[in-house]
């Protein structure tokens, strides 16, 4: 066996860095993965108790709710070939889709068939970014509940960064870190820059990016079950609709891997969730339920029925460019709202952010 000489040891050694990622959505760690990947110490962290961002999960008494993202698509060669490593947790959906023209339910057509696949993740949509991330987990560097609130140079080495965090852990200090990623919400991003008062060039940046609010009811009726019962109200699975509160319905059991409970899954537009964001919860919910039942025809009273409110969801002015990164200041931020908001926009800008740094 070749001995290792001391010299290329310590210089594998003072090349690698460590970055801290805020953020557990797909483009966090996608980028924390690929950091990992080429040598380096990252340490993740997130506000919420689980990974995923809008790639969600809801579980309840009833079965599963994807209340954030329903879909995926599969464009760039990348991409496709991370999903290659893990065919057990990707399988397509090939949903009835229709239009809805007005408040009356009136279907316009069948949407014709995609020009491509899409894809959900099994069992639940939150699977996949929890197996991507689980690696970092099992190494403690995934810390959830961890609210990041203060970027500022780090107190015994100036060079590098500290973070004030506010969560259940021990420590309200992470010191050490080479570099920042903010892979969250562009207003969440802007606003922690901001009060930081770091990172002049990003909140420049950020300054043009705009996403809007999405409301999600989800709906269950645990009478009819699929295959031995016939649908409960209309033949379709998914549609898009015109209807001036809903933008979009899913049947979540005719999704692959999941219980075969008639569940359903319906989001607002984005301009009616603008409208009424601040509303309270029970009355978005009786204003939705009356949109579902106006659009299926189902009139039956849901046993489960549940809102979600996303204050950051569709993008409607983008970044412009996958990520972007101050050299000088060694932070950088990424997101699906960098490109779009599509599962893949935020694979892509994790992936190339880390690429770029590393």
């Amino acid at each position: 066996m070749t001995k290792k000489s001391p010299t290329a040891s310590s210089e594998k050694t003072s090349a690698q860095r460590h970055f801290a990622v805020v953020g557990a959505g797909i483009a966090g760690i996608a980028c924390a993965r690929t950091l990992v990947q080429a040598g380096h110490r990252v340490t993740v962290f997130e506000k919420s108790h689980g990974v995923g961002g809008r790639m969600a999960t809801r579980e309840s008494d009833f079965g599963s709710f994807d209340h954030g993202t329903q879909y995926f698509t599969v464009r760039d060669t990348r991409f496709a070939k991370a999903l290659a490593l893990t065919p057990a947790l990707v399988r397509p959906w090939s949903a009835n889709t229709v239009r809805i023209l007005d408040e009356h339910g009136r279907v316009v057509a069948a949407s014709p068939p995609p020009k491509e696949a899409h894809w959900v993740a099994s069992p639940g949509m939150n699977a996949l970014v929890e197996h991507w991330a689980r690696p970092l987990a099992d190494a403690g560097r995934l810390l959830l509940e961890t609210e990041v609130v203060q970027i500022e140079a780090d107190k015994l080495h100036p060079q590098r960064w500290q973070l004030q965090i506010e969560g259940p852990g021990p420590g309200r200090v992470h010191s050490g870190f080479d570099a920042v990623v903010l892979a969250i919400p562009a207003a969440q991003a802007q606003g922690l820059l901001l009060s930081s008062q770091q990172g002049k060039p990003l909140q420049t940046a950020l300054a043009g990016v705009s996403v809007a609010p999405c409301w999600t009811l989800m709906l269950a009726f645990p009478q009819a079950i699929q295959p031995t019962l016939a649908h409960l109200g209309p033949q379709w699975n998914a549609a898009r609709s015109t209807h001036h509160r809903i933008a979009w319905l899913a049947r979540e059991s005719s999704k692959p891997g999941r219980s075969p409970l008639e569940r359903w899954t319906v989001q607002a537009s984005s301009e009616w969730s603008q409208r009424h964001l601040e509303d309270d919860a029970e009355r978005v919910k009786g204003k939705l339920l009356k949109a579902f039942a106006e659009v299926t025809g189902i009139r039956a009273e849901p046993p489960h029925a549940v809102v979600h409110r996303w204050r950051h969801s569709q993008t409607i002015e983008p970044l412009g460019k996958s990520h972007a990164w101050d050299a000088k200041s060694r932070l950088g931020v990424c997101g699906d709202w960098c490109l779009g908001h599509r599962v893949e926009d935020g694979f892509v800008s994790g992936l190339e952010m880390a690429l770029e740094i590393c």
